[in-house]
């Protein structure tokens, strides 16, 4: 099979159509056309669904797009290995992570990374959950960090820590330091995370479990947003995990406090690598070094905050 042939498939089975495809491409929709169908008869069977107004990959596009994608990333890295990439001296580090890791905790530890490993690079795509698995599974990436509501499925899981919805506000507000319910907080300006992202959806399922309807002051995608909202707010509120916060919460004198509610501590933080792909030698060090620090730093952090 030719790579033309290829790299015309998978370019129809991500954009989801041919016009898409020929527009990404720059290549005439009937060129494209006729490789795919070139394709399809090599293979021996169909490996899209046509629909008026796309194409979308039937199960043995599925089978194939996943070999082919497989095979890329095994290519890729012979040529790595031929080239000398997999040094520690010279690796660049793709990363993928949703929101709540890009506020502080990954460029943290990526800084921290390269004061003992300076010419390791980093790529950081913030994305959603989603997204962030997508990227994954595609090999887009080497490693991904997020927040996770069940066991994933296709990926190796190097790293897990328990990550609960806490509230989150400055030492001096008056709900710092005594109980409270989510009924209490509905008399304080609430800044919240769009409802795509887990933590949100947890939150929201606990308000709907009590009765308590909680109108946000700010709805934001990102938690930098939220975050300083936050700080030119002294009564405000926001919800996070504690790694979101890590570095943070002394510094800023922040208060976090836990609502004792099941619904809020069904996540965890995940730390994902493409299953059955081998490592390189860097990312390996990477890695041990976010297991380490991840584990130091929570267990002072919960020890400190009572968590």
């Amino acid at each position: 099979m030719h790579s033309t042939e290829i790299r015309y498939f998978l370019a129809v089975a991500n954009c989801g159509s041919l016009s898409a495809a020929s527009q990404q491409l720059f290549v005439a929709v009937s060129a494209i056309s006729r490789q795919i169908q070139r394709l399809e008869a090599k293979v021996g069977a169909p490996l899209f669904e046509r629909h008026p107004r796309g194409m979308v990959l039937n199960d043995a596009g599925k089978i194939f797009e996943n070999h082919v994608r497989r095979s890329m990333l095994g290519m890729e890295h012979a040529l790595a290995e031929i080239k000398g990439l997999k040094a520690v001296r010279r690796t660049a580090l793709r990363v993928a992570c949703t929101d709540g890791m890009a506020f502080s905790l990954l460029p943290t530890l990526c800084s921290q990374f390269r004061q003992q490993n300076p010419s390791v690079s980093f790529n950081l795509t913030v994305s959603s959950a989603l997204e962030v698995a997508d990227i994954l599974r595609h090999g887009e990436c080497d490693v991904a960090f997020q927040f996770s509501l069940h066991p994933e499925r296709g990926v190796d899981v190097v790293g897990s820590w328990a990550a609960p919805v806490l509230i989150v506000m400055n030492q001096q507000h008056p709900l710092a330091n005594r109980t409270f319910q989510l009924q209490d907080l509905t008399a304080y300006p609430v800044a919240l995370p769009d409802q795509g992202t887990t933590v949100r959806q947890l939150f929201d399922l606990s308000c709907q479990m009590s009765g308590t309807f909680i109108e946000p002051a700010l709805t934001c995608n990102n938690f930098s947003t939220l975050y300083t909202f936050l700080q030119q707010n002294p009564l405000a509120i926001t919800i996070c995990s504690q790694f979101t916060v890590l570095y943070q919460a002394r510094e800023h004198c922040l208060a976090l406090r836990s609502m004792g509610i099941d619904q809020l501590t069904q996540r965890t933080l995940q730390v994902q690598t493409v299953s059955g792909r081998q490592r390189s030698a860097a990312l390996n060090l990477f890695l041990e070094f976010i297991r380490v620090q991840l584990q130091q730093q929570n267990a002072l952090f919960m020890h400190e905050y009572g968590l």
